[in-house]
């Protein structure tokens, strides 16, 4: 396969109508003369699992590869072949794509392969069982070659049946909800509950093989005339697995207000599922994870332990979950009074905290329960069955994201019942009214005093839940017999850490996505690069220590990290209005990602995982009057009433869209893209403003750094990956930055006057310093550095290395260039990394100095840093553990990004 040619980039035109004159575009076709890419680009690539084991008991993985600019076609084929040269089947579609037209990023799904993975240009591997989707009657029926499930397309089941060859497994997969319309504060006493079902309102097949299948349910919960919570659900199915995933996403639309008793208070939030029961009742299992791979083994009529003995080999089988010889041949004084001996139908376990689980037991209803172990963690699996067949289920993060429960009812009859709970209905209800009554804060001047003390922008009625989502991962086997002990413990594993397959850092980089030259492999080369490193070391496992020693946990917190300590309570602030949960202030999300990106390392990978699926889910709203803004950091993660763009910023969700495929998080950037919209909802400078304020769509005040800086990596986002809204979102990014670059002092000028319909900027008529320290503190200098290496246009280049030459110059050259300077200015430290970018652009050697100057010896963490933590004891704290207490997480974000962008940099100009 010979590679595309890659295409000259066109000279940028003038500001009037330039956009237009931009001759190529995603997914045009027209090829230039130019350059061919190197050979170095088409080379094969190593594929890995993050974790040791493979793909385990999990149905299969999918990882995005990316590729240099011009390496090849949209149309081309790759194939993939394990260690020992034998083809594996893959599949694989395209993410993202350069401007020239070739491919930017692919996505290859596996559902075999237990080491390295070689992936190459060619034809791939045919699955020997491949999946199919028949989309006639009533219901999406899917095939893996091994196990079929009928996926119902109206009403409240979802799957309507799961079968393994002849026998059906599993049926009546469905939603249950549970609504508590009354919460006692005090004593709870009797409670008042009601049922709602998911009903489907739309069924969606997204990919249908031949090795990965995607269908999508989308529908709200039910009861009479009354629907809410809508969900979306998908279902992956891979080629000859026995097992299917399913990925279940939330979205809260009820009412809880302040002060007041009643709303829509969550009781128990679930997936439940049918179980044919066909075995006797000594050949039915039940298997229950505790700690790490444990399992409580049992049967429903268990011959173990009795008084007589049926012999050593029946009970062994019996623990083995093999099939029991015919009684007839077991000691007849157990034969004899099988009917005695109590038939176990109903088991819990229920983990209301991160550091506790109970399991019980009983008969069956009416009857009482007795306890039959317990721990700390449980690992969230499960499985009943019996030797005919059986059903495996497992819910991720399960005590990362407490209250969640397991129930198993009815195993003793013809059908039994499994639920997996989200959210345990033996919790307390899901209580999200707003934490405080204002303390008076009616007025905005009352409000602005609140935030000079309490750090809390307040506003009455602004900290609501309504519109935040939540994802959630579970994992399905239908097993042909009760598994063996290995097998049971691989489920558990895949269940715990899902399988991911990754690209090297060597390809990312050589690709040169999320910002060429931004990164690099760590280099311990020379003393001072290897301290640089061990700081970076240091900060990412304390944060990884305080997340387990602070206990942040929690159906709705896991993921998230706290903003500012407090050192004299030994604690992070966490009730302390915008000092308690980050909310992604500052970019945290970046730092981990390309702490990731230029490391691989697995611990890395999945902190920034259950980031990026918390922040772009509970710290933004999906639906209601505030969809596509986020909420700034605060107490809860919707408190705070400055809801804004920059926190529902495409660029934290990028990297793992395109790093894995995911599809939810696909929805998330894809409903960005429209989000300038937003900024005719709220006027983010109300409680200081003097003059009455309308806004006018056609001329909106946008800044040029937080603002746009959001908006623009959504447009570029929906640009390369060719959405439905490509030809608009490219439009947007091309006519923005023509604007910005045709102000009189550009990205200096602060902001601009946007007009909503024609996605333009006003060029203003006259000069205006406009700079404040967090206009490239999420994510800017990350995206001008990618849209310079996509775009060719001078000016913008001119105008954004300008901004980067300035900040951390000296008043006298700021007002110099400027006719006056910037003004009080933070954040030296972590734009050093702006003065290295542009000192590399420049070939300024007084800028390289400058850049290890700031990160030396500005604000921020210094080398005269502790770097160390201190242990924390009773009485001064209330767990065990350790503290920097001169650690925040603004500056941990700057620092990091600082330190891997400045090492990729200038690493060879360090003083």
């Amino acid at each position: 396969m010979s590679p595309i040619p890659r295409r000259s980039l066109l000279k940028a035109a003038a500001v009037a109508g330039a956009a237009a004159q931009f001759s190529w575009a995603l997914g045009s076709r027209d090829a230039q003369a130019a350059p061919t890419a190197g050979a170095a680009d088409t080379d094969p690539v190593t594929l890995d699992w993050l974790e040791d084991g493979g793909l385990g008991a999990a149905p299969g993985s999918t990882v995005g590869v990316p590729w240099p600019m011009g390496a090849f076609r949209e149309d081309q084929t790759f194939a993939l072949t394990d260690a020992d040269g034998k083809a594996v089947p893959v599949q694989t579609w395209p993410l993202a794509y350069w401007p020239d037209g070739s491919l930017k990023w692919t996505a290859h799904a596996v559902s075999s392969g237990n080491g390295k993975l070689t992936l190459t240009a060619g034809t791939p591997a045919a699955p020997e069982k491949k999946v199919s989707v028949d989309h006639g009657g009533g219901t999406v029926t899917v095939s893996t070659g091994v196990i079929t499930a009928r996926i119902g397309r109206y009403g409240s089941t979802l799957v309507k049946s799961v079968t393994r060859g002849s026998t059906e497994i599993a049926r009546n997969g469905r939603l249950v909800l549970i609504r508590q319309p009354e919460i006692e504060d005090g004593d709870q006493g009797a409670v008042k509950t009601e049922r709602f079902d998911g009903a489907i309102d739309k069924v969606t097949v997204e990919q249908e093989g031949p090795v990965r299948a995607v269908v999508r349910i989308d529908g709200k919960h039910r009861k009479g005339d009354r629907s809410w919570l809508p969900f979306s659900i998908r279902l992956y199915f891979y080629a000859g697995a026995d097992s299917f995933r399913m990925v279940h996403t939330l979205t809260y639309d009820g009412t809880q207000e302040p002060g007041k008793a009643s709303g829509d208070f969550i009781r128990g939030l679930g997936v439940r599922f049918s179980v044919p029961m066909r075995d006797a009742a000594y050949d039915r299992h039940i298997r229950i994870g505790g700690e790490g791979t444990g399992l409580l083994r049992e049967a429903v009529q268990g011959i173990t332990g009795l008084r007589r003995d049926p012999g050593a080999a029946v009970q062994e089988a019996q623990y083995e979950g093999r099939k029991l010889p015919d009684p007839s041949t077991w000691d007849q004084r157990v034969t004899t009074r099988l009917q005695y001996i109590p038939h176990w139908g109903d088991y819990t376990l229920s983990q209301l905290s991160a550091d506790g689980f109970t399991v019980r037991k009983r008969t069956k209803a009416g009857h009482g329960w007795i306890t039959a172990g317990g721990g700390r963690r449980a690992s969230g699996f499960g499985y009943v069955g019996g030797a005919s067949g059986g059903f495996s289920f497992g819910l991720r993060d399960f005590w990362e994201k407490f209250p969640a429960q397991l129930d198993i009812r009815g195993a003793h009859t013809d059908e039994a019942e499994v639920t997996l709970w989200l959210w345990s209905p033996e919790a307390q209800p899901m209580d999200l009214r707003f934490y405080h009554d204002g303390m008076g804060q009616d007025t905005y001047a009352e409000q602005l005093e609140g935030l000079n003390i309490t750090y809390e922008d307040y506003e009455p009625r602004f900290g609501t839940p309504y519109g935040i989502a939540r994802t959630s991962e579970l994992l399905f086997w239908a097993n042909d017999s009760t598994p063996a002990a290995d097998t049971l413990a691989r489920q558990v594993q895949a269940v715990r850490t899902l399988p991911q397959l990754a690209a090297p850092p060597r390809q990312l980089i050589k690709a040169k996505v999320f910002g060429p030259g931004l990164y690099s492999e760590p280099d311990r080369s020379t003393p001072a690069k290897a301290k640089i490193e061990d700081h970076l070391d240091f900060l990412f496992t304390y944060y990884k220590d305080q997340v387990e020693m602070r206990r942040w946990y929690g159906f709705w917190d896991y993921g998230d990290i706290m903003h500012t300590y407090d050192s004299a309570r030994h604690v992070w602030r966490y009730d302390i209005g915008g000092y308690a949960w980050d909310n992604s202030e500052l970019s945290p999300d970046l730092w981990l990602w390309y702490a990731y990106l230029r490391s691989g390392r697995a611990d890395i990978f999945r902190f920034a995982e259950a980031m990026t699926r918390h922040t772009g889910e509970v710290d933004v709203y999906h639906i209601g009057q505030w969809a596509g803004l986020g909420t700034r950091h605060g107490v809860q993660h919707y408190a705070d009433s400055a809801k804004q763009q920059r926190i529902a910023n495409t660029t934290y969700r990028r990297f793992y869209y395109f790093l894995t495929a995911d599809e939810r998080v696909g929805d998330l950037m894809a409903a960005n893209v429209d989000s300038d919209e937003t900024f005719l909802v709220l006027d983010p400078q109300r409680k200081v403003r003097t003059d009455p304020y309308t806004p006018d769509r056609h001329a909106l005040s946008i800044g040029f750094g937080t603002d746009w800086s959001g908006l623009v990596s959504a447009w570029l986002t929906e640009w390369e990956r060719k959405g439905p809204k490509w030809e608009k979102a490219k439009a947007r990014v091309l006519s923005t930055m023509e604007g910005i670059a045709a102000q009189p002092n550009g990205f200096v000028q602060g902001s601009g006057l946007y007009d909503l319909d024609t996605g333009r900027f006003a060029v203003a008529t006259e000069p205006v310093v406009g700079v404040s320290h967090l206009s490239a503190v999420f994510g800017l200098n990350e995206l001008c550095a990618e849209l310079i290496h996509l775009v060719d246009m001078p000016k913008f280049k001119d105008a954004y290395l300008d901004y980067c030459r300035y900040f951390n110059a000296s008043k006298t050259e700021q007002a110099a260039r400027y006719g006056s300077n910037f003004g009080s200015l933070i954040l030296f430290q972590g734009h050093s990394r702006l003065d290295a970018y542009a000192a590399v652009q420049t070939g300024d050697a007084k800028l390289a100095k400058r850049a290890w100057d700031k990160f030396y010896n500005s604000d921020g963490y210094k080398e005269s840093a502790p770097w160390k933590t201190e242990r924390l004891a009773g009485p001064a704290t209330l767990v065990e553990g350790s503290e920097a207490a001169w650690v925040s997480s603004n500056d941990t974000a700057l620092y990091g990004l600082a330190a891997i962008e400045n090492l990729a940099l200038l690493g060879d100009k360090m003083p």
